[in-house]
């Protein structure tokens, strides 16, 4: 439940940040483009980063823990663009999905979508039990 409440939030952040045009990132959706083409492609756009995330974004963020610690975690900032680049590159071999046209206009998408799931991540935390 809860890695769906996590691809509902990613696919409504990647959604703000192709309303900002001068990003360079859109979406393409399946065809023929209606609404619900767009809305199951940014869901699955989500899916597909999430998966990225936690499979090759672990692996990265635990091979450049030096690096976090050197920059005081500002790596992070170009990892999570440098996965959100991977994304739209495996979505890339189809006719849909996530491209993004310039890496560091990714790395400010990057921060958006960082800051919306930091936002949501935040209301919809559950609260802990005291005793």
């Amino acid at each position: 439940m809860r890695f769906l409440i996590r691809v509902v939030i990613n696919a409504f952040a990647i959604w703000v940040v192709t309303l900002i045009p001068a990003l360079q990132v859109r979406v393409i959706a399946f065809p023929p483009g209606d609404t619900l083409q767009l809305v199951l492609t940014l869901l699955l756009v989500a899916v597909i980063f999430a998966l990225v995330n936690s499979i090759i974004g672990t692996v990265i963020k635990v091979l450049a823990f030096p690096l976090y610690v050197l920059t005081l975690g500002l790596i992070g900032l170009v990892i999570n663009a440098f996965l959100l680049w991977l994304t739209a590159w495996i979505t890339s071999f189809w006719s849909w999905g996530l491209r993004v046209e310039d890496f560091w206009w990714g790395v400010v998408a990057a921060i958006i979508i960082s800051l919306i799931n930091w936002v949501f991540g935040l209301i919809l935390r559950p609260e802990k039990k005291r005793d």
